[in-house]
């Protein structure tokens, strides 16, 4: 299962989308008058609402709310506002609805990509302060080294400690492979 922003190099399996890209497409839209700020507002607000309850549901689900999650989607994103693009915008995520609530079959599936958008942050700052690589084997190299370095941050460990370890430095205190330490804290 994928979850993403909806690129199409993503379109892959089964397919989860991210609420929060979602929603931005509606924030972006360009309105020209007030009725056509206040049309998207409103929508804004209702998909909001829903994605709210949406998080509640997957702390709690049952399927009384389930029926009444999928009804409330439809009635959001089959309504005509009179403003062409947002009605447009709207059929568009209405024919993604599997995809924007996957949460409803898979409680455990975030609604949202913000932990795997971080994940990648520290590649993308480093990138663009470095000005890249000279080589394809470096980029490797440093993208490798940064996974490691998070991978680490998000375990608690060590990553000096880790290398250390793992590289038979003198002197440096043995830690387990990474995959052990992932498969040991990750829920049953």
């Amino acid at each position: 299962m994928v979850l993403s922003d909806g690129a199409r190099q993503f379109r892959i399996a089964r397919h989860v989308l991210c609420w929060g890209h979602a929603e931005r497409l509606v924030h972006g839209l360009a309105t020209f008058t007030a009725a056509q700020r206040q049309a998207v507002a409103r929508i804004r607000q209702r998909i909001w609402w829903l994605y709210a309850d949406l998080k509640a549901y997957a702390a709690a689900p049952s399927s009384q709310r389930k029926s009444d999650l999928k009804a409330r989607f439809a009635r959001l994103f089959n309504q005509r506002t009179g403003v062409a693009t947002l009605d447009r915008l709207l059929q568009r995520l209405l024919a993604h609805q599997d995809a924007l609530l996957m949460v409803l079959e898979r409680p455990e599936v975030p609604l949202h990509t913000n932990a795997s958008e971080n994940d990648i942050r520290s590649q993308v700052i480093r990138r663009k302060i470095s000005g890249g690589t000279r080589s394809d084997r470096g980029r490797d190299c440093r993208d490798g080294f940064l996974g490691v370095f998070r991978t680490c941050d998000k375990l608690g460990v060590s990553a000096w400690q880790y290398l250390g370890g793992r590289l038979g430095i003198p002197g440096s205190q043995p830690v387990e492979p990474l995959p052990d330490l992932i498969r040991a804290r990750a829920p049953s």
